[in-house]
């Protein structure tokens, strides 16, 4: 949940304590913040979850395994071995493709050659290619293409 949110739903809880209904909530919150604007019926919703004496502004928990532990098991098993393959991954895991390869770039990998590697360059890997532009600079001077 993003800091916007928890701040429009302060405001939210501020207007219902000063007695304003949701429609002038939004109001005053999209003259104030027009990106981050939220309807009335956001707005009603929020001030009816206030009526009910609930002025939590974060959401609730919801069901459901967390996400978390099938990110940590698709690396884990990336770290095994970087040539095996996605499809590999989602049998042994039980999970589907599409989720294995969103999860594989949300964690920066990429494949390349049957390997899976990051797609960030590391400080090495810059140094390398520095280097070789340098000697390839130098090799044009002394003898052009």
């Amino acid at each position: 949940m993003s800091e916007s949110h928890v701040e429009i739903r302060y405001i939210l809880k501020f207007y219902y304590r000063k007695e304003k209904n949701a429609t002038h909530a939004a109001k005053k919150n999209c003259d104030v913040d027009v990106l981050n604007a939220v309807s009335v019926r956001v707005a009603q919703n929020w001030l009816k979850r206030f009526q009910r004496g609930n002025f939590d502004v974060k959401d609730e928990s919801r069901s459901g395994r967390p996400v978390i532990d099938k990110v940590d098991a698709v690396l884990k098993k990336l770290e095994q071995g970087q040539h095996i393959s996605s499809n590999n991954v989602a049998e042994e895991l039980g999970i589907n493709h599409k989720t294995v390869l969103i999860h594989l770039k949300k964690a920066g990998y990429t494949k390349k050659f049957d390997t899976w590697i990051p797609h960030e360059l590391t400080k090495r890997n810059i140094m390398n290619h520095v280097v070789i532009c340098e000697s390839l600079q130098k090799r044009n001077e002394t003898k052009p293409f």
